[in-house]
């Protein structure tokens, strides 16, 4: 029986609420934000209420009254996607009382939330992303290969085996497309979605080719283009972006498509077992998908992109900030090679650090400068350097 498990953004948002009247908590469903916000906050200091209850939501039928009941307790209100109009109701009340640590505000992050609270309460609210579980929260409590295989929602990678966390992923793929999406407001066939959603998993890694994408979904390409905004701001794909630099090299300006949860891609590519992901050709790119949203989360402040040349030079995740960079090539092998083109693309780029990403037991040397390593020996590198 697991207990809470901390998160790594807890400090930031404790932070957050010090200073800044609301503070939201943004992610997919079922990530723990709840729970998060549970443990962060006083029972006795605040009130909570979820707004996919009809009984919670009467509640701010009057919203004057009920502010004024309980203004001097922290507001937490989860699923606020459900109820966007309300926005502007918290911005006049933030305006008569600015004290930080009013409100916090929990939502399954969609365009319609974004839009919305960026509009109304810019200048009184502080975003956080809480993803599922990292890597670097699971350290001694989960292997890294059973939280590859079964991706971080914690009712997944805390279930009691592989075959019950694969069926719980089956019934959130099935219950996002059935109930989430349209609760968002769009209008579109689950066979549409679920189609789409199966070619993205099979994409996973590669750079998109709208018209042949589309082609494949039988959709047009601004509807295409739609649909994975959707999934984008709904933490289930992450679009990773072409490095935009100047290296004097022609430079590929597509984005790679990830499902940014492992186990959400194994299920929708039907792995039940870590035999049989190892076995899938797919492994490798699982694998680059999951370091590298672990290695983004661990950087919340620098920007991800990925950088390959025409002529198929390739570093899988380039990390910028300022001028600076951190590379990283991922590669599913006790041995791996990296090809002449990433020392080649290292040697230009000049980064801070470079780092090849395999499950290696030792981290070593490959060139000078150049250290291979698994993600464990990587998590605890960046908590001694404090890179964030």
């Amino acid at each position: 029986m697991h207990g809470y498990i901390p998160r790594l953004i807890e400090t930031d948002i404790l932070r957050s609420l010090a200073r800044s009247p609301a503070v939201a908590i943004l992610g997919p469903r079922q990530c723990g934000k709840s729970t998060t916000a549970r443990q962060l906050i006083d029972p006795a200091t605040s009130i909570y209420l979820d707004l996919q209850d009809r009984v919670d939501r009467n509640k701010l039928s009057e919203p004057e009254l009920f502010f004024e009941q309980y203004r001097s307790r922290l507001i937490c209100l989860d699923e606020i996607q459900l109820l966007p109009e309300f926005f502007s109701v918290l911005r006049s009340e933030i305006d008569k009382d600015r004290r930080p640590g009013r409100f916090l505000i929990l939502g399954s992050a969609s365009r319609d939330l974004i839009r919305q609270s960026t509009e109304s309460l810019a200048g009184r609210i502080a975003y956080h992303d809480l993803t599922p579980f990292l890597l670097a929260e699971m350290v001694g409590k989960l292997s890294w290969a059973d939280l590859w295989l079964r991706g971080g929602f914690p009712e997944s990678a805390l279930a009691h085996d592989e075959q019950a966390g694969f069926e719980w992923r089956l019934d959130f793929i099935r219950t996002f497309m059935e109930r989430d999406i349209p609760a968002l407001g769009f209008n579109i066939p689950v066979p549409v979605i679920e189609r789409l959603w199966l070619l993205l998993a099979h994409c996973h890694g590669q750079t998109i080719n709208y018209q042949k994408l589309a082609a494949s979904a039988d959709l047009a390409v601004p509807t295409l283009k739609k649909y994975l905004a959707l999934l984008e701001q709904t933490y289930m794909v992450r679009l990773l972006p072409p490095f935009a630099a100047n290296l004097k090299k022609r430079l590929v300006k597509s984005p790679k498509v990830f499902l940014t949860d492992s186990g959400i891609l194994h299920a929708l590519l039907d792995i039940e077992s870590y035999d049989y992901l190892l076995a899938n050709p797919t492994a490798g790119a699982s694998w680059e998908g999951f370091v590298i949203e672990n290695l983004i989360a661990l950087h919340p402040r620098w920007r991800p992109s990925f950088l390959r040349t025409s002529n198929g030079a390739e570093i899988d995740l380039v990390l910028e900030r300022a001028g600076r960079y951190h590379v990283f090539e991922c590669k599913l092998s006790k041995a791996p090679q990296p090809s002449r083109g990433f020392y080649e693309l290292v040697d230009g780029l000049r980064p801070e650090t470079a780092c090849v990403v395999a499950p290696v037991d030792e981290p070593f040397e490959i060139k000078k400068g150049i250290w291979v390593c698994s993600p464990l020996h990587l998590i605890k590198e960046e908590k001694k350097s404090g890179v964030g």
